[in-house]
């Protein structure tokens, strides 16, 4: 692997210079690079997909865990491998540190590394045809007012039940660390092929989680709870809104075609990094 690609959150690294030192250690190798910085919360976004070269054989992002996931979004179409440093707090997809990421650099110059799939998901609005993939979740939620949604949930065609919550979680098992595990969602082997289903903040006493199979097709629709039929909601894919919904629209939520790849350098467990991951709020 020689030619690759970073992009830094550009707010965890000031003035881009330690991408700036990465690039410079990659070009001093033999290897090429393309350097782009990304704004986490802002429209403002440089470069599109078309901008990373054809022959990128590798992804370095630098940032957190939510800087990945923007990060395989954009470039799901290539299926480029990524590799995360992290430059915050302990996060779950981020392998590498500041402090190790030149020896990582060495060992994927080299094609000594391993690599992971990771299923992803795809959503529309039904009669429509634009879509867009997530590596964590698609949340449909509440906008505007206090008042709960009404939902109506289908699996593959057959009615599910009738949901009133605050909104709908649907996370792969990557995103089941995200906010399915803080709406109460069973944390999963990161490499399964599943879908997970975890409303948020349910009025129903036996509202919980649901596991379904990974090739399972989800509707949700919104239903009406007042006369005036005026509620609303929102549809976010990991985290960024993309749509709106009214009573009577649906929303069609299946696994993506698509993978992100995620290179890995040593055979830490999702075990160890979860146990780490307690310790630090014990």
């Amino acid at each position: 692997m020689k030619n690759f690609v970073v992009i830094t959150n550009a707010f965890k690294d000031e003035g881009m210079i330690f991408s700036n030192e990465i690039a410079e250690y990659i070009r001093n190798r033999g290897g090429k690079v393309t350097v782009f910085a990304s704004y986490a919360g802002s429209k403002k976004e440089p470069f599109e997909l078309s901008d990373i070269p054809e022959d990128t054989e590798g992804i370095l992002v630098l940032g957190g865990d939510g800087t990945l996931i923007r990060a395989a979004t954009k470039v799901e179409e290539r299926a480029t491998p990524l590799i995360g440093v992290n430059l915050g707090t302990l996060g779950y997809l981020c392998e590498l540190e500041k402090a190790t990421v030149f020896q990582a650099i060495d060992r994927l110059m080299e094609d000594f590394y391993m690599m992971e799939e990771r299923m992803m998901l795809t959503g529309h609005k039904e009669g429509e045809s634009q879509r867009k993939c997530a590596l964590n979740d698609i949340v449909i939620h509440r906008v505007g007012s206090l008042s709960i949604l009404k939902l109506n949930v289908y699996v593959n065609g057959e009615f599910l039940s009738t949901y009133h919550a605050d909104g709908m979680i649907v996370a792969t098992p990557t995103g089941s660390t995200g906010y399915n595990m803080s709406a109460g969602g069973p944390i999963v082997e990161p490499q399964a092929k599943m879908l997970l289903l975890t409303p948020i903040n349910a009025h129903n006493l036996n509202s919980k989680s649901i596991v379904l199979g990974a090739d399972d097709k989800v509707e949700i629709e919104i239903a009406n709870r007042r006369f005036e039929e005026d509620e609303q909601a929102a549809v976010s894919f990991d985290g960024d809104h993309m749509n709106s919904l009214g009573v009577g629209d649906r929303f069609v939520i299946s696994k993506a075609e698509s993978v992100t790849k995620i290179m890995k350098l040593n055979k830490k467990s999702f075990l160890e990094i979860m146990r780490k991951k307690m310790e630090n709020y014990t």
